[in-house]
């Protein structure tokens, strides 16, 4: 998911991935491991679910979080009806049909503009694949039972850049314009003709406003 990001990151900076999402089965025990394995001060940057971790660790240490980066996220807590198509999903992957269900959501992934392109579909269809479907369902009830961000996101006091996608359909802009407006001085953008993926969809430009606020954030 990050493999465009990663060889652009400033030298100066020790950039990683985190795996405590497949270590840890609810966003507050992924958000504790987190710290743990680092120490210092943290430039947190997630995606979707890493949007909700990297909120919730801000939330835990809000004085080692030097910047969030939040990217095409949340901060609700979940409502009730996509809380049945998460459950009904994960019935789904129970019985061994992940493709199904993956197949059925991958408009959801990406912006329309992208609905015939076979290579980008089949490079993200591998990666959840490779995940597996435990994961999946894994990933999906930590969703499911995410803390109400919006009940501390008020408070933080460090930059904090909000990306999202103009055509995402899981996450839409509204939820960050939510996220950018309940925090002071965040700064929002949308990117155009970009959906929820917005790492694999349009690496340039998410390379592009990362380095740009980084230079800010943490200059080298």
């Amino acid at each position: 998911m990050w493999q465009a990001q990663l060889p652009a990151m400033p030298a100066h900076l020790s950039a990683c991935v985190s795996d405590v999402h497949v270590r840890c089965d609810a966003l507050p025990a992924m958000a504790d491991a987190l710290l743990d394995d680092h120490d210092g001060d943290l430039i947190l940057c997630g995606a979707s679910m890493g949007g909700m971790l990297a909120m919730e660790a801000a939330r835990q240490a809000p004085q080692r979080v030097r910047g969030l980066a939040l990217l095409g996220t949340s901060a609700r807590p979940e409502d009730e009806a996509t809380r049945a198509l998460r459950e009904a999903a994960i019935v789904l992957f129970e019985q061994g049909r992940m493709d199904e269900v993956l197949q059925a959501n991958l408009p959801l992934a990406f912006d329309s503009s992208r609905a015939a392109d076979a290579a980008l579909h089949q490079a993200y269809l591998a990666m959840i694949g490779r995940a597996g479907a435990q994961q999946l369902i894994a990933q999906n009830r930590a969703v499911i039972s995410r803390p109400d961000a919006l009940a501390h996101i008020g408070r933080l006091r460090c930059p904090v850049l909000v990306l999202c996608g103009e055509g995402d359909a899981l996450t839409p802009p509204d939820r960050s314009r939510e996220i950018a407006s309940a925090i002071p001085g965040a700064e929002l953008v949308l990117l155009p003709r970009c959906g929820h993926m917005l790492t694999l969809e349009q690496p340039d430009a998410v390379n592009a406003h990362l380095l740009r606020w980084l230079a800010r954030v943490a200059p080298g």
